[in-house]
C-alpha cells in the first residue's frame, strides 16, 4: 500500500523510459518466471508473476558407524544442496512506467513457456495492444470483482497482520489484527469511482449486496471543480492540510452548543459545506478538499455500517483506489463507522470497538488484491490455495509511512515501485488444536510498534549482534571464497531493514522480537546462508552425547522427589546454551569448555521469578498424562542432557511424547532432521528411549516453523493431526523465544508448562528479575481445575 502522493509530475498517459530497473531489486528472478497476471487501474499498474528460485539448504546425513570405532568421528555430515523454491512476485508501479517495465520484462524473460497473461482492471483494455506487442503474450481478461475477492481471501489467509485498524491519535496508529482461523463471512467495501459493497461467504461465494455512486470518482470530480486540482493525490494532500470546520456547518453553529436531548455534541457536522451558502468569503482549497473528503467518507462509513448490521457482520474491510493508505481517509471512515455503531461523539476517538461490534479494517496489501486474484485464476493447475504461503521480508517493501514529514526519500521511492514477495511453504500450516480460543490468540508478548522504549532497545540489540552473525555465516562455509562477499551483502540488506523499521515499525505488521528474528533469517537465506550455526550445532551435539549415559545414571541414583527437581533444573540449565543470547554467546565464544554443571550454577535459586514448581510436583503425584507435546529449543546440551532425560521420565510414567522441532534451521535450534539422528543414537544407548521409539510412544514431528520463536496458529498440519490422534493433554514449551517472547500469555485448553532461562539483562530487568532468572510457568485451564498461578506483566503498567 505504497504512498503515491509524491509521484513525478507528468501526464498519466506519458511513458517514462528514463528509469533504470535494477534486476536484483525490481522484477527479481524474471529469467525463471512461469506465468503472469496484470491489474491496470487509472494510475497504477500491478504485475504478478510466479517463479522458481534456486537456493541452498543445509542437509544432515548420518554416518554409517557400524563398521569401525566411531569414538572421535562426528555424528553426522553436513552438506549444502540446491533446492527449488516457488515464489510469487507482486510489483506495483505508476502507469507512466508501463512501457519501460514491459521492455525490461521482454529483455529478461528467457525461460518461460507462458502464452497468456491474465488481466483485470479498467486499464486492461486500454493497454491490451501494448502488452501483446511487447510481451508476445495473449491478454486474457478476468472479471474484476472475482479477482478482487480471490485476492482478498488469499492475503487474509496467508499473511498474518494483513488487516489493521487505524487509530489516528493513538501512540501506534496501526493496530494489526490476528489472522482469524475462519476468515468468512466478511463485508468488502470496494471504493473505486463508485462504491461496491460485497458480502463474501466462502472462497467462491460472494454477492454484491449494495453500493453507491458517491465514491472516489465523486471526490476526484467535485474536488477538481472546487480546487482546480486535477491530480487525485494532490487533492488528498490538500485535504490533509485543511480545516473542514471553516466550510462545514456544525451542530454548535445552529444551536450554539450541543443538542443534548439527541445526544449530539457541538463539534459534530450538521451540514457538509453548510457555511458556503451563507458565508460571504473565499474558502481555501485545503478546507474545501477536507470538507469534501469528510462528506464522502462519512457517507461511505454510514452505508458500510448499515449493510454490516443488515447482514449481521462485524468484519468490514475497505479497499479500492480511494483509500491509498491515506491517514485522513482512513481516519474519517473509521470515525464514521465508530460513530454509527456506538454513537460515540468525541471528536478525538482513540478507543477500539469492543468484541462483536463493527470494525473498519484496512489491508496492508490492498493495492494488490486484483492482480493476486487474476494470478490465482491463471494458476488452477498448481492450485496455490492448497499450500500455505509466507511473506518474504527480504524481498517485500512493507507498508510505507503515510506521514509527509517522515522519511521523504523513502516515500518518493515507494511512490515509484512497491514489492511484495511470497514463498510457498513446504507444508500446510494450521492452528494448534489445543488453543483455547484461536480467534483471540496472539503469539507475541510485546508489540514493539507500541512500545518505543522496547523497540529502540531491540533494534539496537540486533544491530550490535550483526558482526557476530556475519562472522558465523562466513565460518559456516569455509570452502566457499565468495562467502565473505555474500555475508557483507547480507549485512547491508539487514541493516537497511532495521533502519526502515526504526522509522516505520509497522512496515510488516506488528513489530516484534519474532519478526526481527524472522527478517534476519529471510535475509540470510537470500544470500545463501541457510544454517550459519550448522558446525557449532554438530560440535555441541557430538560433545553432549558423550555425557548422556552418565547424566541418566546420576539421575537414577536419586530419590523420586529429588529426581523430579534435578530433571527440571537440568532442563533449565540446558536451555542456557543459546547462541541467540549475547550474554551466553560471549561466554561460549571465550570458553568453549563451559559445561552443563557450570550452567546449573548460573541458575537462579528458588523461589524463581515465576515459580509453579510445587504445583507441578503435586500434579506428578497424580495419574500420568496421556500424551505430552514438547516444543524443543536448542541443539547440544539443551536437547541431549536437558530435554531427553525429562522426556525419558515422562515415558517411564506411561506418558506418550511428541517432540516438535523446527522444520528448517534458525540460530542453534535443533531441526527435525538433526533430531532424528540424535534420537537414533540415544536409542542405541538407552533401552527406555529405544523401546519408546519402537512402540511409537516417542514420536518426532516437525513443527512447520523456521523461527527461534513459535506461532501456534501456523503449525504443520501433520503435527495438528498427531495432537488430535494422541489426545494430547500436556503442552511443554521451552526456551526464551518460544515461552517468553512468544506464548507467554497463550491460553491452552489443556495443561501447559512454559520453561525458560532469561538470558538477556534488559528483559530480565523488565520482568523484575536478573540475568539467568527462571520462568517455570505451569498452567491448568480454569474449566479443568481451579488454580492460582503467579503472574508477572511483561510490559510496564
Amino acid at each position: 500500500m505504497a504512498a503515491e502522493s509524491e509521484r513525478v509530475d507528468r501526464s498519466s498517459h506519458s511513458m517514462d523510459k528514463s528509469i533504470t530497473l535494477p534486476p536484483n531489486e525490481i522484477f527479481r528472478n524474471l529469467e525463471n518466471a512461469k506465468r503472469f497476471a496484470i491489474d491496470i487501474g487509472g494510475s497504477l499498474t500491478k504485475l504478478a508473476y510466479y517463479s522458481t528460485v534456486q537456493h541452498k539448504v543445509a542437509k544432515v546425513r548420518s554416518f554409517d558407524h557400524t563398521a569401525k570405532d566411531t569414538e572421535d568421528d562426528p555424528l553426522y555430515e553436513i552438506s549444502m544442496q540446491e533446492e527449488i523454491l516457488a515464489r510469487l512476485h507482486f510489483i506495483k508501479f505508476e502507469n507512466a512506467y508501463i512501457e519501460t517495465c514491459l521492455d525490461f520484462i521482454k529483455d529478461h524473460l528467457v525461460n518461460t513457456d507462458t502464452k497468456v497473461i491474465k488481466a483485470t482492471g479498467g486499464g486492461a483494455h486500454k493497454f491490451k495492444d501494448l502488452i501483446e506487442k511487447k510481451l508476445k503474450l495473449r491478454v486474457d481478461k478476468e472479471d474484476e470483482m472475482t479477482c478482487l475477492i480471490k485476492g482478498c481471501n488469499f492475503v487474509l489467509r496467508n499473511i498474518p497482520h494483513e488487516a489493521f485498524v487505524y487509530v489516528k491519535h493513538a501512540d501506534s496508529e496501526f493496530r494489526f489484527q490476528n489472522t482469524h482461523p475462519d476468515i468468512f463471512p466478511y463485508l468488502l467495501i470496494n471504493i473505486g469511482s463508485g462504491v461496491s459493497i460485497i458480502k463474501v461467504e466462502s472462497e467462491d461465494t460472494f454477492e454484491r449486496v449494495g453500493g453507491s455512486s458517491i465514491g472516489g470518482g465523486t471526490f476526484w470530480g467535485l474536488g477538481a471543480l472546487l480546487t482546480k486540482t486535477k491530480r487525485f493525490d494532490e487533492l488528498l494532500q490538500l485535504a490533509s492540510k485543511g480545516q473542514h470546520t471553516s466550510v462545514d456547518m456544525l451542530v454548535k453553529d445552529i444551536y450554539g452548543g450541543s443538542y443534548v436531548s439527541l445526544g449530539l455534541t457541538g463539534d459534530l457536522i450538521a451540514s457538509s459545506f453548510g457555511k458556503s451558502a451563507t458565508a460571504d468569503k473565499e474558502f481555501s482549497k485545503e478546507d474545501m478538499a477536507k470538507s469534501l473528503l469528510h462528506m464522502i467518507s462519512n457517507d461511505i462509513g454510514q452505508l458500510a455500517c448499515l449493510y454490516a448490521r443488515l447482514h449481521n457482520l462485524t468484519r468490514v474491510y475497505f479497499g479500492g483506489f480511494f483509500i491509498r493508505g491515506h491517514p485522513v481517509t482512513m481516519h474519517t471512515i473509521t470515525y464514521s463507522i465508530n460513530f454509527f455503531t456506538k454513537q460515540v461523539t468525541e471528536p478525538h476517538l482513540t478507543e477500539l470497538p469492543s468484541q462483536g461490534e463493527v470494525q473498519a479494517l484496512f489491508l496492508r496489501h490492498e493495492g494488490y488484491l486484483g492482480t493476486i486474484g487474476a494470478f490465482l485464476k491463471g494458476a488452477e493447475e498448481d492450485n496455490p490455495n492448497q499450500y500455505s504461503w509466507g511473506e518474504n521480508y527480504a524481498g517485500s517493501s512493507g507498508l510505507m509511512s503515510t506521514s509527509p514529514d517522515l522519511n521523504p526519500m523513502q516515500r518518493a521511492r515507494s511512490g515509484t515501485f512497491d514489492m511484495l514477495e511470497m514463498d510457498r511453504l513446504e507444508r500446510q500450516l494450521v492452528n494448534l488444536p489445543l488453543l483455547q480460543d484461536p480467534s483471540s490468540y496472539i503469539p507475541d508478548t510485546v508489540d514493539l510498534s507500541e512500545d518505543a522504549l522496547a523497540r529502540e532497545y531491540w533494534l539496537y540489540c540486533f544491530e550490535e549482534a550483526l558482526d557476530g552473525v556475519v562472522k558465523r555465516a562466513v565460518a559456516s562455509q569455509p570452502d566457499l571464497p565468495e562467502a565473505a562477499e555474500r555475508a557483507e551483502k547480507f549485512r547491508h540488506k539487514y541493516l537497511h531493514k532495521l533502519q526502515t523499521l526504526r522509522h516505520q515499525p509497522f512496515a510488516y505488521g506488528s513489530l516484534t522480537v519474532r519478526s526481527l528474528l524472522d527478517t534476519r533469517e529471510h535475509c540470510l537465506n537470500e544470500f545463501n546462508f541457510p544454517d550459519p550455526y550448522s558446525k557449532i550445532k554438530q560440535r555441541e551435539n557430538d560433545m553432549a552425547l558423550k555425557y548422556f549415559q552418565k547424566a541418566v545414571k546420576s539421575l537414577e541414583e536419586l530419590s523420586w522427589e529429588q529426581r523430579q527437581f534435578a530433571l527440571v533444573r537440568g532442563l533449565l540449565a540446558g536451555n542456557v546454551f543459546d547462541w541467540g543470547a549475547k550474554a551466553v554467546s560471549d561466554v561460549l565464544e571465550s570458553d568453549p569448555e563451559f559445561g552443563f554443571e557450570q550452567a546449573k550454577r548460573q541458575l537462579e535459586e528458588r523461589p524463581w521469578l515465576i515459580d509453579n514448581y510445587d504445583q507441578w510436583l503435586e500434579r506428578l503425584n497424580g495419574p500420568p498424562h496421556k500424551c505430552a507435546l514438547f516444543f524443543v529449543d536448542n541443539s547440544g546440551i539443551d536437547i541431549i542432557l536437558g530435554v531427553f532425560p525429562f522426556v525419558r521420565e515422562l515415558l517411564c510414567r506411561g506418558t506418550e511424547v511428541v517432540l516438535a522441532s523446527n522444520s528448517s534451521p534458525a540460530l542453534n535450534d535443533v531441526t527435525n532432521n538433526e533430531l532424528q539422528i540424535l534420537t537414533e543414537r540415544i536409542a542405541a544407548m538407552d533401552p527406555v528411549i529405544q523401546s519408546a521409539v519402537k512402540e511409537d510412544r516417542l514420536t518426532l514431528v516437525q513443527s512447520g516453523s523456521s523461527s527461534p520463536c513459535l506461532d501456534l496458529s501456523r503449525l504443520d498440519k501433520v503435527l495438528a493431526g498427531v495432537v488430535r490422534e494422541r489426545h494430547t493433554d500436556l503442552v511443554i514449551i521451552e526456551g526464551m523465544g518460544r515461552a517468553i517472547h512468544t506464548n507467554y500469555y497463550a491460553l491452552l485448553s489443556c495443561e501447559s508448562l512454559k520453561m525458560a532461562v532469561i538470558k538477556n539483562s534488559w528483559l530480565a530487568d523488565r520482568l523484575g528479575g536478573k540475568l539467568f532468572s527462571v520462568v517455570f510457568k505451569y498452567e491448568v485451564p480454569l474449566d479443568k481445575k481451579p488454580t492460582t498461578l503467579d503472574h508477572v506483566p511483561v510490559t510496564p503498567s
